[in-house]
C-alpha cells in the first residue's frame, strides 16, 4: 500500500463525499452485484444460524428442558438465559477489535465454529451448570461476529449502501425466529430415545461447524486481499470507497480513534437507545413461546404461532431499511419504530381477556424491535469517521445495550404470568426512552451538519488544509 493510499484511508467523510460522484466506474454496478452474491447469503445464513443458537433455550424450554435440567425454576432458566449476555457483553469491544486487527473472514469464521460448538454440546449437557457453561461459550463466539458485521460491510460498502445489507443480515434473525418456531414445532412432534430439547440443540447446532468452515475460507477478506476479486475490481472498490473515506487497506488499531470513541458521548446516546432495543428483542428471544402459551395455546402449537410475528417482521424491515438507504435518513425510523413496539406493549399491559387483540401485540412488539436493530448498526457505522473509531463504537453499542438483555432474563418469572406486567412495563418504559434519545440525537446532528454548513459558506475561498479531528473535522457531516 502506498503512503498516498495510506493517507486517503484514514481520512474523515467530508463534505463533498456525502453524494456519490455523477459518474462511476462502468463496471461498478456488477462489481457490486458479485461481493453482493458471496458477502450477503454468507453472513445472512450466519446470523440466522447465531440467532437460532443464542435463542433456542426459549423453544427447548417449552421442549423439555425446563423440567428435565432446571426442575421447573425460573431463576434457574433466567439465569441460564443471561448466562450468553454476560460473556457477550464482556468480549464485545474486543470481539470488534479483533475483527478490526485480523483477516475478517478468521475472526469471524473462528467466533462461528466456537458457538457451533458450544451450542451443540448443549444437547450433552446432563446438569443446570453444564447448560450454563456452554451459553457462556455460546457467548463468547458470538461477540466475534455480532457487530463485527457491520463493520465488515463497511469495508466493502459506501454509507448508503449499508441499511439494506443490514437488513438482510439482522433479518435473518426474523426468519430464525419463523424457521425456530417451525423446527420447534417438528421436533415437538418426534418420536425418539432422545428428549426433545436434545435432538432441537443437535439440529441448530450442527450445521453452525460446517457453515463456519465455509466461511473460514471463502468470506472474501478486503477490497485489497481478497483473491475472489481481480486486481482491477479491487482498484475499483477501493478508489470508490476512498471517496468517502472509507478505504482502509491496513488492518491498523488507532489508538486515538478508540480514545475518540470512548469520550465521544454520542457512544453512550446509541448505547441507551440500543438498550431499550434490546431489552425488546431479548424478552422476544427468551419468552415469547411463553407469552404466547398465555393466550391459550399449548406448549407445541405456541411454537408455531412464534412464526407469523417473525415473518411480517422480516418483510417490514427490508422494506423500512430499502427507504432508508434511499432516503439517507436513519434516526426518525428508529423513533417510529421503538413507539410502534412500546404501543405493542401498551395493548399487552392493557388488554386481558381478548386474545387476538393480546396476539396482535405481538407483530407490533416484534417489528418494532428488530426493524431498529439495523437501522442503529448502519447509523453508528455510517457516523463514524474511521474503522476503529466505527468498531468501538459499535462494540460499545451492542455491550450497553446487551445489559439489558440480562434484565430481560429476569422480568418474566413464571409466577408474573399471564399478565407479565413488569415485564410489559419495563420494555415500555425503556421503549419510550430510546424513542426520546433518538430524537434527541436526530436534532443534534441536524443542527450540527446546519451549523457545519453555514461556517463553510461563510469561509468559501479561504479554505485550509483541515486537521483530522474525526468526526469534529468541520467538514464532516452526520447522517441523520
Amino acid at each position: 500500500m502506498t503512503a498516498v493510499q495510506e493517507e486517503k484511508s484514514s481520512m474523515p467523510i467530508h463534505l463533498e463525499q456525502q453524494s456519490p460522484p455523477e459518474s462511476d466506474h462502468p463496471d461498478t454496478a456488477r462489481i457490486i452485484r458479485k461481493l453482493d452474491y458471496v458477502i450477503v447469503p454468507f453472513t445472512t445464513i450466519l446470523y440466522l444460524a447465531a440467532y437460532l443458537d443464542r435463542g433456542n433455550i426459549g423453544n427447548a424450554k417449552l421442549l423439555g428442558l425446563f423440567a428435565t435440567l432446571l426442575h421447573n425454576d425460573s431463576t434457574k432458566y433466567s439465569i441460564a438465559f443471561a448466562a450468553f449476555y454476560i460473556s457477550y457483553i464482556i468480549f464485545n469491544v474486543p470481539g470488534n477489535i479483533l475483527t478490526n486487527v485480523l483477516s475478517p473472514n478468521l475472526a469471524i469464521g473462528g467466533g462461528a465454529m466456537l458457538w457451533g460448538i458450544a451450542s451443540s454440546a448443549q444437547a450433552g449437557a446432563t446438569s443446570f451448570a453444564g447448560i450454563v457453561v456452554c451459553r457462556l461459550f455460546i457467548g463468547i463466539g458470538e461477540a466475534a461476529f455480532g457487530t463485527a458485521v457491520p463493520l465488515y460491510f463497511s469495508r466493502w460498502y459506501r454509507r448508503e449502501e449499508v441499511a439494506k445489507r443490514n437488513s438482510f443480515y439482522i433479518g435473518a434473525g426474523a426468519l430464525a425466529g419463523t424457521f425456530g418456531g417451525l423446527i420447534a414445532y417438528g421436533v415437538g412432534h418426534l418420536h425418539s430415545h432422545l428428549q426433545p430439547f436434545r435432538i432441537l440443540f443437535l439440529i441448530e447446532g450442527l450445521p453452525t461447524i460446517l457453515f463456519a468452515a465455509l466461511i473460514l475460507v471463502w468470506l472474501p477478506s478486503t477490497p485489497e486481499t481478497t483473491h475472489y476479486l481481480t486486481e482491477p475490481e479491487r482498484q475499483v472498490i477501493v478508489d470508490r470507497l476512498s471517496q468517502q473515506g472509507l478505504a482502509a487497506a491496513a488492518h491498523k488499531f488507532d489508538s486515538q480513534a478508540a480514545k475518540r470513541a470512548f469520550w465521544d458521548i454520542k457512544s453512550y446516546a446509541y448505547g441507551v437507545i440500543y438498550l431499550g432495543v434490546n431489552l425488546t428483542l431479548s424478552s422476544i428471544s427468551g419468552f415469547l413461546p411463553t407469552i404466547i402459551t398465555t393466550f391459550g395455546y399449548t406448549a407445541t402449537n405456541a411454537q408455531l404461532a412464534t412464526v407469523p410475528p417473525y415473518a411480517v417482521a422480516f418483510v417490514v424491515m427490508l422494506s423500512v431499511c430499502f427507504i432508508s438507504d434511499r432516503i439517507r435518513a436513519r434516526g426518525l425510523f428508529v423513533v417510529a419504530f421503538m413507539l410502534l413496539a412500546g404501543i405493542g406493549f401498551v395493548i399487552l399491559l392493557a388488554v386481558h381477556h381478548n386474545q387476538h387483540v393480546r396476539y396482535f401485540a405481538t407483530f407490533l412488539v416484534v417489528t418494532g424491535a428488530f426493524t431498529c436493530i439495523p437501522l442503529m448498526l448502519s447509523w453508528v457505522s455510517n457516523n463514524a469517521s474511521s474503522h476503529t473509531e466505527r468498531a468501538v463504537q459499535l462494540g460499545l453499542m451492542n455491550g450497553i445495550g446487551q445489559c439489558f438483555a440480562i434484565l430481560a432474563a429476569f422480568s418474566f418469572p413464571t409466577k408474573q404470568g399471564p399478565k407479565f406486567i413488569k415485564g410489559f412495563a419495563l420494555n415500555l418504559a425503556f421503549n419510550l426512552v430510546a424513542a426520546i434519545v433518538a430524537l434527541v440525537l436526530w436534532v443534534y446532528f441536524r443542527g450540527e451538519n446546519a451549523r457545519r454548513d453555514e461556517v463553510a459558506a461563510m469561509s468559501e475561498g479561504n479554505e485550509s488544509k483541515q486537521e483530522d479531528l474525526m468526526d469534529l473535522t468541520p467538514t464532516f457531516r452526520y447522517t441523520t
